[in-house]
């Protein structure tokens, strides 16, 4: 008789198999030499046979049925099969002819009624042990999840422990996860973009291959690295460290929906402040065009005629720059301030100890919120739908109530970080004034304020108050500087 070899593993992963394919084929060779066994094939496969569809072993019964070979050689019967489904067709080609005969190096079979039932058993222990080993798979999923662990393979960022079984911050590729997140939210680049900076600052994924622009914006869009998972339809909060603050994943949401395809133009018809203006007469936007190697800002006038004129893009570099001027600020003044700004937030944080207590009875309201919660559907008082809408809603307040209290705690109370941020502001102003990037002139202006008017080759806006009030009050001083210069005790600042 003519027989084919069949070996298969279930997986690629050579330390999770006891048997390697390469071992089967030597150790069914050796047998089929010992036993005078004519082999007309060799067919090898990693997938698993807990379900049907295997396309070596469809070839195999192909074979059998065709009379190309008359029996199989394998190394066990659960090479075979490990479902009702192929263990069924093994028993009904045997039943039909079409198989005559099985050998196995390790099981005893003969093409007779009790053998046939003694097959049926082991292909039934076979199936037996996969649906097993399933549900205590599932029992430690569901064990891993009550405790809040990651049940499944780490994301990008972080490595699974397997001394404690939960997953741990990847010290060479987190900082570039965050890093990314970092990029992102400015606005500034697109997918496309962030995945090259990745490829160039070396991070990989963990086969070693460059992140696809989809697998960017998976990673950019899920809620693991700020601490909470979703797995299998249901919300969980994390027990692993998280890589973010929730406040950076949610701006880097609004960016995806709303400047996720940002068009890059060619640099030849590159004009830094198109995008920025509108003419203060028709309210039409402000366009650009290069005349005689000089940069010209005109209104498109598409609504109505319009008197406006052109501006040459240098008058209004000078018009930018005397506004940002006026809320500059240098690095050395800026460090002064940054100092007296730390002493106020040793003295608040003394004051801040009644705000953190409230904030901790708010997040006990919420943990007690999430046990009615879970009381209400195992009640059947609402549905799964329902139920993890509102676990979702209330894991993301908790996160935010443990993002406070832990700033407040550790790292600032609220007050102070607008302050801070805002000198650092002033300061990035005169930094733009010795750079004289005038793109970056054009994001900073957007982030200060609005309503950015050209009319009368003159170019104005509505800063934030702030601002506002900063450049008012340093016009005043430059005014009244200049008319009282005689004055001896005029008092610098």
């Amino acid at each position: 008789m003519k027989y084919i070899i069949y070996a298969r593993k279930s997986t690629e992963s050579e330390e999770r198999q006891v048997l390697s394919i390469e071992s089967q084929i030597s150790e069914l060779r050796e047998f089929a030499a010992k036993e005078k066994l004519e082999i007309v094939a060799s067919l090898c496969e990693a997938q698993t046979a807990k379900e049907p569809g295997r396309m070596k072993f469809a070839e195999m019964l192909s074979f059998l049925e065709s009379g190309k070979a008359d029996g199989i050689l394998s190394w066990n019967p659960d090479r075979l099969a490990r479902n009702s489904i192929d263990g069924g067709q093994i028993i009904y080609l045997l039943d039909t002819g079409k198989i005559k005969d099985l050998k196995f190096p390790t099981h005893w079979f003969e093409n007779t009624p009790q053998g046939k039932f003694m097959l049926n058993i082991a292909f039934g222990q076979s199936k037996y042990y996969v649906d097993n080993l399933s549900e205590n798979i599932k029992r430690g999923h569901r064990a891993k999840l009550r405790k809040g662990i990651w049940p499944s393979f780490a994301p990008l960022g972080y490595v699974n422990n397997h001394k404690t079984r939960d997953v741990d911050i990847d010290l060479e590729k987190a900082p570039l996860v965050r890093k990314g997140f970092e990029l992102y939210s400015t606005g500034k680049y697109t997918l496309k973009q962030i995945a090259k900076i990745w490829k160039n600052l070396g991070l990989r994924s963990y086969k070693g291959n460059v992140l696809a622009v989809s697998c960017v914006q998976r990673i950019l869009k899920s809620t693991f690295y700020y601490g909470i998972f979703e797995f299998k339809g249901e919300t969980y909060q994390g027990s692993h460290e998280p890589l973010i603050s929730k406040k950076l994943f949610d701006i880097c949401q609004e960016v995806m929906k709303d400047r996720g395809h940002i068009m890059t133009r060619k640099a030849e018809n590159y004009f830094p402040f198109r995008g920025l203006l509108t003419c203060g007469e028709c309210k039409c936007a402000i366009t650009a065009e290069t005349q005689k190697g000089h940069n010209y800002y005109r209104c498109t006038k598409k609504r109505e005629m319009c008197s406006q004129k052109y501006v040459r893009e240098e008058l209004l570099t000078e018009q930018i720059k005397s506004f940002l001027q006026k809320v500059s600020l240098p690095s050395q003044d800026m460090e002064k301030i940054l100092r007296e700004l730390d002493k106020d937030e040793q003295k608040a944080r003394e004051g801040s100890k009644v705000f953190v207590e409230n904030l901790k009875s708010e997040l006990a309201e919420v943990e007690t919120k999430l046990d009615k919660l879970l009381s209400a559907y195992l009640d059947e008082v609402i549905t799964s739908e329902e139920y993890a809408a509102q676990k979702q809603k209330t894991l993301d307040h908790r996160v935010e109530l443990k993002e406070k209290i832990y700033e407040i705690e550790n790292k600032d109370v609220s007050w102070l970080e607008p302050a801070r941020a805002w000198v650092k502001s002033l300061n990035q102003a005169d930094k733009l004034l010795s750079s004289g990037d005038k793109s970056e002139m054009t994001t900073f202006l957007k982030q200060i304020g609005s309503n950015h008017i050209l009319i009368d080759k003159s170019f104005s806006f509505s800063p934030k108050k702030p601002f506002q009030k900063l450049a008012e009050r340093r016009l005043c001083r430059r005014e009244a500087t200049s008319a009282n210069l005689h004055f001896p005790n005029w008092r610098r600042g």
